[in-house]
């Protein structure tokens, strides 16, 4: 029994085909701390350059601020090969933006302009017949000026984007 199970996962895995992204450019929008648009641009097979603006706005007693940043990153793509359509990034790049309001857990709650430099990890799957994209990532953020100064984890997300 585990040899016909063991032959069966073989044929299985083996039918899979190895594929590339199947696109060169996609545009969407992105859930992470607020909403964002998110484009991604493939330089060849395996790098890509993705560019999210994001803004966010909450009023709610001591979190009343305005938040929007540019994040913008370099990434290298790597197939799944048990899965079609599914790869695996990993990237870097900058994000800069400004917030105000009053928040007074960061940078004494008068808002500041901010400067860093991003990490990422993702998953990037795309279907095979329907020009839609879907990914999931983390963009760890170091920042050297504003919001907080210092490390934040706080950067995943998930897009949906139409692929073309």
């Amino acid at each position: 029994m585990k040899i016909k199970f063991l032959l069966v996962l073989a044929v299985v895995a083996i039918s899979f085909s190895v594929q590339s992204q199947d696109y060169n450019n996609a545009i969407g929008l992105r859930a992470a701390w607020g909403w964002a648009l998110t484009g991604k641009h493939f330089l060849n097979e395996k790098n890509a350059l993705e560019a999210i603006v994001n803004y966010r706005s909450y009023g709610a007693g001591a979190y009343d601020y305005s938040y929007f940043s540019l994040t913008g990153l370099f990434q290298k793509h790597y197939d799944i090969a048990s899965v079609d359509g599914l790869r695996w990034y990993w990237g870097f790049g900058a994000r800069l933006g400004s917030w105000g309001g009053d928040w007074d857990l960061v940078d004494g709650g008068d808002g500041s302009f901010f400067v860093g430099a991003c990490g990422n990890l993702g998953l990037d799957y795309k279907f095979k017949n329907v020009p839609i994209n879907l990914s999931a990532d983390w963009i760890p953020t170091f920042n050297f000026v504003g919001w907080g100064d210092g490390f934040t984890g706080e950067g995943g997300g998930f897009a949906i984007r139409y692929a073309f």
